[in-house]
């Protein structure tokens, strides 16, 4: 059995977006814009934070795939293929992270 990928989930996110299923939650959130899928990810991103300082292992499992389920309808919405955001960190690990930020700041 090959193993899912967030490449998976991203097919199934937008697949599922596109429906208009009524019963499809991730259809229901689509529908809803950019503004409220960019609201529930700060909403789950805090709910993941929260998580990983309980110190409860399952919790932060289940509160990062909700984030990173919440992070893919954002990017569908906003019409950003999950493969530019893998380009975008493959490009920042061609260099170590202190100077990867400091080229973004001269970019500025």
């Amino acid at each position: 059995m090959a193993a899912f990928t967030i490449e998976d989930l991203a097919e199934i996110v937008a697949r599922r977006a596109a429906s208009g299923d009524p019963q499809s939650y991730t259809a229901s959130l689509a529908r809803r814009g950019v503004q409220q899928c960019a609201k529930k990810l700060g909403e789950e991103g805090v709910e993941t934070a929260l998580a990983a300082v309980s110190g409860e292992k399952g919790h932060l499992v289940s509160e990062s795939a909700d984030l990173l389920y919440h992070l893919l309808v954002l990017l569908h919405v906003a019409g950003v293929p999950l493969a530019d955001v893998t380009e975008e960190l493959g490009r920042r690990t061609a260099q170590t992270g202190l100077q990867e930020k400091a080229s973004r700041r001269s970019e500025a």
